[in-house]
């Protein structure tokens, strides 16, 4: 069986690609000690209540996003999206420690988004939600 020019070029260069893949991977998770290799996180919570009365808002989107950066590869965009309960509080079992962007988007209510600086998990954040303007 015969097998062409192309082909064998082809897998020739496939295979190369493969191999240099994994060995930079496995470089670069050497290079780094082990503490930085782990992310670390910790357990975040988020009161959401909106209104004039502070009424808690119930079955609300959570997304928080942080970009996680890597030296020899582009850096990950994260993404992790919660629900708020019937008290209005989402907890996030694992959120990074710096800086994160939360953004809550709930029926009946105006969308909110703003960057937050994650330093300890004993204070949860708390958001305030508006009533959006009405349109005629």
């Amino acid at each position: 069986m015969k097998i062409s020019r192309f082909t064998r070029a082809v897998l020739c260069g496939s295979l190369c690609a493969w191999g240099l893949s994994a060995a930079i991977t496995s470089m670069s998770c050497l290079a780094m000690p082990a503490a930085q290799r782990a992310v670390a996180s910790t357990r975040v919570i988020i009161e959401v209540t909106g209104g004039e009365k502070d009424a808690p808002v119930e079955n609300a989107s959570v997304y928080l996003k942080y970009v996680e950066e890597r030296k020899i590869v582009k850096d990950k965009h994260v993404e992790l999206n919660v629900k708020t309960n019937r008290e209005g509080v989402a907890h996030v079992p694992e959120a990074p420690l710096g800086r994160v962007l939360i953004q809550i988007v709930a029926e009946g209510w105006k969308t909110y988004g703003r960057w937050y600086d994650i330093t300890n998990s004993k204070e949860p954040i708390k958001i305030h939600l508006e009533k959006p303007p009405k349109w005629y």
